[in-house]
């Protein structure tokens, strides 16, 4: 009998696999806050086969509570293998003219999350993270999504702190969040261990995400606040705020199962 499964382990049943096959189904409650870097090391931040933005320094940071699952919906019975949060970074760039994302730094703080991510470019690394929540009912508990309510979230890696938000709304949004709002365009980098061919990696690519059935709630913004932390085992302090803008909160949804190969950067 041949081992089967999308990732590995792969094992005769197929169930040991650490990501289950696509449509992986998502939702989550979002913080998001628009910022800007200093644009010579934001442009440092940027991949091969992409172009500084015309607003060099355009960035957000983005705080996600989610749930996940795939096809079956098996997960969301078994809520360790369907809950996870994450915190990402997204620097705005230019691919052949066209406006995207990319994503340099990214925490998240569940395996299955982190190689599913890797799978579509995402450069994750393990973290903790803990980012308020709402409940839908008056209480001291609970800040309501509600003008005068703050949320917050945190990020520590390594035991060390290198992000902290707050997000104030005040107001429903007419636009949304506009720095994180172009496709995201990531490498995907899959390096060789064989002696001599250490730099030559099996796979080096950049890959703009693709996803369907996409919902979203109405978009709270107002005013917000971002820390990002230096620590010996990271950079991502480079893309540190010189000016924060507005914060925004929201719940989104959507499905992937698919992804565009857009550029073989080995070439």
């Amino acid at each position: 009998m041949p081992l089967t499964g999308f990732t590995i382990p792969r094992s005769p049943g197929g169930r040991a696999s650490i990501v289950p096959y696509p449509p992986w189904h998502y939702v989550g409650d979002f913080l998001v806050v628009e910022y800007w870097a200093d644009p010579e090391k934001a442009v440092s931040c940027l991949p091969a086969g992409l172009d500084p933005h015309p607003d060099a320094g355009r960035c957000a940071a983005v705080f996600a509570d989610w749930q996940s699952c795939s096809e079956s919906g098996g997960e969301l019975l078994d809520p360790s293998r369907s809950q996870y949060k994450e915190v990402f970074l997204v620097v705005n760039a230019l691919l052949d003219g066209e406006e995207v994302t990319t994503c340099p730094f990214i925490w998240v703080d569940r395996d299955f999350a982190l190689t599913r991510g890797w799978l579509q470019g995402f450069p994750k690394k393990l973290g903790s993270i803990w980012i308020t929540r709402t409940f839908g009912l008056e209480s001291p508990a609970d800040p309501g999504v509600k003008a005068g309510a703050t949320f917050g979230g945190t990020c520590a890696a390594y035991e060390r702190r290198v992000a902290e938000a707050t997000v104030t709304l005040e107001r429903l949004s007419e636009a949304g969040p506009t720095h994180n709002d172009p496709p995201i365009v990531n490498v995907r980098h899959f390096p060789r261990l064989e002696a001599g061919r250490h730099d030559d990696p099996a796979v080096h690519e950049l890959a703009r995400s693709r996803s369907r059935s996409r919902v979203v709630s109405p978009v709270w913004e107002g005013s917000a606040t971002l820390d990002l932390f230096g620590a010996a085992h990271e950079e991502h302090d480079l893309l540190a705020p010189v000016r924060v803008g507005k914060g925004f909160r929201f719940t989104f949804g959507y499905t992937v199962d698919d992804q565009e190969i857009v550029k073989d950067l080995r070439a």
